[in-house]
């Protein structure tokens, strides 16, 4: 059974990822790509630093590449680079094919929210904003999978690859919805689950798997599970009420990632739980399908 969406009540969304950073990105992607209900704009491959590697950006770019060749997506749906490194300071923009993107579906005569999910670093939002400073007065809703547990803060990776830009966008008058530690790590899965209920759909369901296995086979010692910490991007876009949240002023940063919360910006919407349910079973039974209907399965 198929249900049509009108394409006029479908939600807009973009998908900012540093998906070769960890084994997570790869999940909410997909997840994104098989969700009837949004019309997706875009890929956007983020940088994550260059402590792991010198080319990030152009890592996440080759994963996104090879996530569509899978699942036989190739050329279908946009994909653009983002920002090579973070911004040098909150007043400078790295320009980027990705920031471009943003700024061109902001700008559309849309009425709908453009959605925008990050599952990285918040570079390209921040530069799509000074480059282009009319989006902020536009229908934008920014979901950000980053920053450390309310109300301190502290170091978390997200917001540890550009504390400027996060600066920036909290600054704004983005609508932005924080998805912070505390709430992402709510999303452990089992690896006899995952090859239970991922594996056996398809090449890009033995894929999932088998990136995951070997990103946690790094680990000093034996562990089966992975949280799948992005993923709540994409289920909290379809089901904003599938957690617990609350409107809070938003904070400035320092350079050691703790809050300052000085009561000078707009309300943002704060997750403290996610709802791993929802989220898993949706992807689960949403891959299985694809499988079937590309007589993977």
């Amino acid at each position: 059974m198929e249900f049509d969406y009108p394409q006029h009540k479908k939600l807009r969304v973009i998908i900012n990822t540093d998906t070769k950073a960890e084994a997570d990105d790869q999940y909410a992607i997909v997840h994104g790509i098989l969700t009837p209900s949004f019309e997706l704009h875009g890929i956007i491959a983020a940088h994550f630093g260059d402590k792991i590697s010198q080319t990030s950006m152009l890592d996440s770019r080759g994963e996104i590449d090879l996530l569509l060749r899978l699942m036989g997506l190739e050329g279908s749906i946009r994909a653009e680079n983002g920002a090579p490194h973070a911004m040098p300071d909150e007043w400078t923009p790295v320009d980027s094919p990705g920031a471009r993107l943003i700024i061109e579906e902001a700008l559309k005569d849309d009425d709908r929210t453009l959605h925008i999910a990050f599952c990285g670093p918040l570079t390209d939002m921040a530069s799509a904003l000074l480059l282009e400073p009319a989006i902020e007065g536009r229908n934008i809703r920014v979901i950000w999978i980053g920053g450390y547990t309310w109300p301190a803060g502290g170091r978390e990776y997200n917001l540890a690859n550009d504390i400027h830009a996060a600066n920036v966008v909290f600054k704004s008058r983005l609508e932005v919805w924080q998805v912070p530690y505390n709430a992402y790590r709510m999303m452990p899965v089992s690896h006899s689950e995952l090859i239970e209920k991922v594996y056996p759909h398809g090449r890009i369901g033995a894929y999932l798997v088998e990136q995951l296995l070997e990103y946690n086979s790094r680990k000093k010692e034996a562990i089966e599970y992975r949280s799948l910490g992005d993923s709540p991007v994409i289920g909290l876009i379809m089901y904003p009420e599938g957690g617990r949240s609350e409107w809070r002023p938003a904070p400035e940063m320092d350079p050691q990632m703790h809050y300052i919360h000085n009561g000078r910006h707009r309300a943002i919407k704060v997750y403290e739980t996610v709802d791993p349910r929802f989220i898993l079973e949706d992807f689960f039974a949403k891959i299985a399908r694809f499988a079937r209907s590309s007589n993977e399965g």
